[in-house]
């Protein structure tokens, strides 16, 4: 707060924003414009207000949440669209007991805009488990937002238990292939993708071969000077391999958008707000409406944060985006539901600290498997011949856990302490992975 006298001057900049620090922040002036041509501005987690995005001159460049109020009227009528994203409704444990109101809230905010925004965009992860009665909670709050239309891609956790049927049965009229498609709208061309299906060991999220084929035949008739907005869940930048928060074959799509003059592109996914530019391509990920997660590096893996009550609300929110015809670049402000400052690194430390000291271990027997942080113990697992082997999930989040070789059959979708049981009979290797989060592998030797 400006009131406070007692903070490192140096990590503000003169917006009043936080200055990222660390090995994700470049802070060469390799330019004239201060952007590394050869590279990324990569993660830079700005946790210190809630911002305006604009690119001017290819430099991204932003302002207070509060100067909305002194807006023209012209901008102030420009809100474009909103952006909601990971939902996660039937998630009911210690990091939020009740998604359901923070979803509502998260569309009150998005009500009380001085313009109603044309589209509204959620990027997915609308559901926890992917259940009837989640999709059907999420439309009903959902509908209450005043706008034209909702646009959704699915998140992983709504393609959970069916591989997407029950997502495309609800939201796929219209789409190619796992639900991707395009629309036009205010000479603005959207392309929601899709990046959660048939995951692989060891990968991040994944587009496909015949997803990028269409997408190369849908922007082929563009004129260069037309602004594009892909979104898509996982982020189409590798923001944290190691938590699996990236998409392994984004480089192919986003090399189809190059030329395009302005190129806006939105996920979620990972529950806080990050971005980067790249040349003409701003990336921006989303708060989430249902919990948040900690900041890359500092936790031992990913997964719901519980925080205190009265700071919940200022790590979780909605981003309104504005187009004004004739400037280059969408504009992208992000609100918390608290309407303060975004705090997800005071919020992430804390929620860490308190996360460690909770958090109960699992007691296993010989033949079982715990997962826990996002990691299966023990791996490998040695075991005889005719074994029944036990996986036990202690982790917040649901798993799914599926043979590499297709060597057993997969799993249910495990949430927090269900089981999943397999007995193998035969002597080998057999390796497995999480198909939620593939960067979640393990092995079973049976002797």
């Amino acid at each position: 707060m400006s009131n406070h006298h007692d903070r490192d001057d140096a990590r503000f900049d003169e917006q009043g924003n936080t200055r990222p620090t660390g090995s994700n922040y470049i802070t060469d002036v390799l330019t004239e414009d201060g952007i590394d041509r050869r590279g990324f501005l990569r993660c830079m987690a700005w946790a210190g207000t809630a911002t305006v995005w604009a690119l001017s001159g290819g430099i991204p460049t932003s302002f207070r949440l509060s100067s909305l109020s002194s807006m023209t009227e012209a901008e102030r009528k420009s809100v474009f669209f909103a952006q909601v994203s990971d939902s996660h409704i039937g998630f009911s444990k210690e990091a939020n007991k009740d998604v359901t109101a923070t979803l509502q809230e998260a569309v009150a905010k998005l009500n009380a805009l001085p313009q109603r925004p044309a589209l509204v965009l959620h990027t997915g992860d609308i559901t926890q488990l992917s259940k009837s009665d989640e999709f059907d909670t999420a439309n009903e709050v959902l509908k209450g937002v005043k706008t034209d239309r909702i646009f959704y891609v699915p998140g992983e956790h709504d393609v959970a238990s069916d591989n997407g049927a029950s997502y495309l049965q609800r939201y796929g009229k219209g789409t190619k292939g796992g639900g991707w498609y395009s629309f036009d709208h205010s000479g603005v061309h959207f392309v929601g993708l899709v990046n959660v299906l048939n995951l692989k060991a060891g990968g991040l999220g994944s587009l496909g071969s015949d997803q990028i084929a269409w997408l190369k035949r849908d922007l082929s008739g563009l004129s260069a000077s037309t602004p594009v907005v892909l979104f898509a869940h996982v982020p189409l930048w590798t923001v944290y391999p190691e938590w699996g928060w990236g998409t392994d074959d984004s480089e192919q799509a986003l090399s189809l958008v190059k030329r395009f003059g302005s190129v806006t592109v939105l996920n979620g996914h990972i529950h806080q707000i990050m971005q980067k530019v790249e040349g003409n391509i701003s990336f921006h990920t989303a708060m989430s409406t249902a919990f948040p997660q900690p900041t890359p590096g500092t936790a031992p893996a990913p997964g719901p944060l519980k925080v205190e009550p009265e700071r919940l609300k200022s790590v979780l929110g909605v981003t309104n985006v504005t187009f004004i015809p004739g400037r280059s670049a969408l504009a992208v402000v992000d609100a918390t539901l608290s309407g303060l400052p975004p705090a997800f690194e005071a919020a992430s430390h804390d929620a860490m600290v308190r996360r460690q000291s909770e958090r109960k271990s699992i007691s296993l027997a010989a033949n079982e498997i715990g997962i826990d942080n996002f990691k299966f113990s023990p791996n490998p697992l040695t075991v005889k011949s005719g074994t029944k082997v036990v996986w036990i999930n202690n982790d917040d989040v649901p798993h799914l856990i599926v043979s590499t070789q297709n060597k057993f059959r997969q799993s249910q979708v495990l949430d927090t302490n269900q089981r999943f049981a397999v007995t193998l009979t035969k002597p080998g290797t057999y390796d497995y992975f999480c198909s939620l989060h593939p960067m979640m592998q393990g092995k079973i030797i049976v002797q």
